[in-house]
């Protein structure tokens, strides 16, 4: 079922936001993906019976199918292992001052294929000028829905930009990082 990281993105999107119905268009933009990607796959998942698609004109919307048998334990799935940048992406865009997030460390290393132990926690540096116990905030409710750990670093966003002397940063911008979409809802 989790035959690529696309599949399990979308499902992730689409299980962490059971509520929204969201069109194909929006989930190419949101994974970095053609439409025509997003909607093979949306075929398959439909015909699994594990997304209800609905028509509203040209428009084809797509949601959980919360009544299958495989929701509930998908779902608890989708959180450990997709789980990160859509449950921060939610979390953050409540916070004001943040400017860009990205999630690094061993949950990115593991996101885009690097060998290892499945991560305890997830290391989130956040940009921009938020207030300490915003973030704080959220990380503790991003925590408790992951079931892990969510360690937040902030740095200004002229620190992020003239970055090169500081080693953490050189770090960061050398290893794998995964993108925190912190469109406000």
């Amino acid at each position: 079922m989790l035959r690529s990281p696309v599949v399990g993105e979308l499902l992730a999107w689409i299980y962490l936001h059971p509520d929204d119905a969201c069109s194909v268009t929006e989930l190419s933009a949101r994974l970095a993906v053609s439409q025509s990607t997003v909607s093979r796959e949306a075929d398959r998942l439909a015909k699994a019976d594990l997304i209800l698609e609905q028509r509203r004109g040209n428009l084809r919307l797509l949601r959980a199918n919360l009544d299958s048998p495989l929701a509930r334990p998908l779902t608890e799935l989708l959180v450990i292992s997709y789980g990160p940048p859509s449950v921060l992406s939610d979390m953050l865009a409540t916070v004001n001052g943040v400017d860009e997030a990205f999630i690094y460390g061993s949950w990115a290393a593991r996101c885009r294929g690097e060998p290892g132990p499945f991560p305890k926690d997830v290391d989130v540096l956040v940009v921009g000028e938020a207030d300490e116990d915003d973030l704080f905030e959220a990380a503790g409710r991003a925590g408790r829905q992951l079931g892990r750990g969510v360690n937040v670093h902030r740095v200004s966003v002229d620190v992020w930009h003239r970055g090169a002397d500081s080693p953490f940063l050189v770090s960061v911008r050398s290893r794998p990082r995964v993108s925190i979409d912190i469109t406000r809802h």
